[in-house]
């Protein structure tokens, strides 16, 4: 595949990156019900590989802090992070209003440890945005984040705390625009919705689009009032390979990058776009999905790296191990070392799979128009705004070990992350276990979302020229997220 001239080489010679990986022992045992497609243990057997093959002695390996009441709360409505702390599973039913009022339930059920996982998720994406704002490192990843699809007072497609959007409020902190990139088979919707009236932040989504979760994403949906044309939307059919996904991904992300100028990136990394997923309908391969990454990577801009999506997860593992590997610029072979997930790899027990003969619906002539469209829009944002940073928000630091953690006015000292000793007992856990399941195929293909599995295809609501941003409250032209343009010493949540 051609590399695009500003990829850098991969292998020994790549030039290398100084990299921060989050990662919580206890983030596998989490466990959303059995039958739902969403399962936490891919982050523990993403770790397992990452550490067979040698790449966790090349990074920065830290224990994420876990975000507290108020970080959530800098986006997320007070009385819905509250419901989130205090719901369990036997109490669920005494409070069915809260949990319609909310959207809990199906597709977000209610689990043990739910606001932990929550906490231990968000915690990650805020922690590797510090990290870059501190200059600390140039990549930052939390394969347990990425989770685009919450709103400001609901939960939405197995997502219920939205750390990407609290992740890039933090890097918002030091850099005047953030670039915001999705790659998970699903609309970013709970992104794009937060910042839909903002020039400071531009959203870039490649997604399947035409009856499928979550039923937004259109072509003409671009931003609204400073925030129009900073939207982008790119909807695909099924079936798309690597070279026509890259025929749109690299021309488009390349003008965004040169025109939008952004201090830093956030990319997810959802990895059901890729063949063969329990819920997706793309054929991309590792190398294919892996490629944006790369191509991200040659910017040499501050990158933070998040999960998503992803449900045939041996799949799941094996993308993001990869990715690691190219973050790092490090080549690893595809015949996978012996771990003690190894038998879910079978019968090839190979790092890489080989995509599928599914056809590709994605017209050569659907693709130009698309592109053509993109790029006209682009076009139309002549420079990258300019913003004055006058009394802008403190930046946010990392816990000092010495602290409690149930201290509401503790403070965060960069250099009190935890690193991660995989020799150590492991702790009691207070989540109910994984169970592991056998892969169950949709017996109607993987082109559609099982009713079954708890996906419904429902479509937020869009209301003429701008989005309902606040699904809970507020009016619907008022945005989920008020960026300022001259940061003020405000309240965090009007930040």
């Amino acid at each position: 595949m051609d590399t695009g001239g500003n990829s850098l080489a991969s292998g020994p010679d790549g030039v290398k990156r100084k990299v921060s990986y989050f990662y919580d022992p206890e983030v596998g045992n989490y466990y959303y019900g059995q039958g739902h497609p969403m399962k936490p243990h891919r982050i523990r057997m993403t770790h397992a590989l990452l550490a067979h093959y040698g790449l966790l002695q090349n990074m920065q390996v830290l224990k994420p802090y876990p975000a507290r009441d108020r970080d959530l709360c800098r986006f997320h409505a007070d009385d819905y992070v509250a419901f989130l702390r205090n719901i369990t599973p036997e109490t669920q039913q005494d409070q069915l209003r809260q949990l319609k009022r909310f959207n809990v339930g199906e597709d977000c059920p209610v689990f043990d440890g739910l606001y932990s996982f929550c906490q231990t998720y968000a915690g990650g994406s805020v922690g590797g945005a510090v990290k870059l704002n501190h200059g600390i490192c140039d990549i930052s990843i939390n394969w347990a984040g990425g989770l685009h699809h919450a709103k400001k007072c609901e939960a939405s497609g197995f997502c219920y705390v939205n750390d990407i959007v609290l992740a890039i409020l933090e890097l918002l902190k030091q850099h005047e625009r953030v670039l915001y990139v999705d790659i998970d088979i699903h609309h970013g919707d709970g992104v794009e919705e937060a910042f839909y009236t903002t020039d400071r932040v531009m959203t870039v989504s490649f997604h399947k689009f035409g009856d499928y979760f979550p039923g937004t994403g259109d072509i003409r949906d671009i931003g609204y009032g400073k925030g129009k044309y900073y939207s982008l939307n790119v909807p695909l059919d099924d079936g798309i390979d690597d070279e026509s996904y890259h025929y749109l991904f690299k021309p488009i992300i390349g003008k965004v990058m040169e025109i939008f100028k952004p201090g830093a990136v956030v990319l997810q990394c959802g990895a059901d776009s890729l063949s063969g997923d329990r819920l997706g309908c793309f054929n991309l391969s590792i190398k294919g999905h892996a490629e944006c990454v790369r191509y991200m990577r040659s910017f040499n801009v501050p990158l933070l790296l998040l999960g998503g999506g992803g449900y045939t997860i041996r799949n799941v593992a094996r993308c993001w191990c990869y990715e690691t590997g190219v973050a790092l610029g490090a080549e690893i072979e595809d015949k996978m070392p012996q771990h003690e997930y190894y038998e879910y790899f079978g019968p090839d027990y190979t790092l890489h799979v080989a995509p599928s003969n599914m056809e590709n619906k994605n017209s050569h002539v659907l693709l130009e128009e698309i592109r053509s469209k993109l790029l006209e829009n682009l076009s139309t944002l002549q420079h990258a705004p300019s913003v004055q940073f006058q009394d802008r928000p403190p930046d946010t630091e990392l816990p000092e070990e010495n602290e409690e953690q149930d201290d509401p006015d503790e403070r965060w000292d960069p250099d009190s992350d935890m690193e991660v000793d995989d020799e150590r007992k492991p702790l009691p856990s207070r989540v109910k276990k994984e169970i592991v399941e056998p892969e169950v195929k949709d017996p109607k293909g993987t082109s559609e979302n099982a009713r079954s599995s708890g996906y419904d295809p429902a479509v937020d609501e869009i209301t003429t020229g701008t989005k309902a941003l606040d699904m809970g409250s507020g009016s619907a032209d008022e945005p989920a997220v008020k960026v300022e343009q001259e940061p003020t010493n405000k309240p965090a949540d009007q930040i």
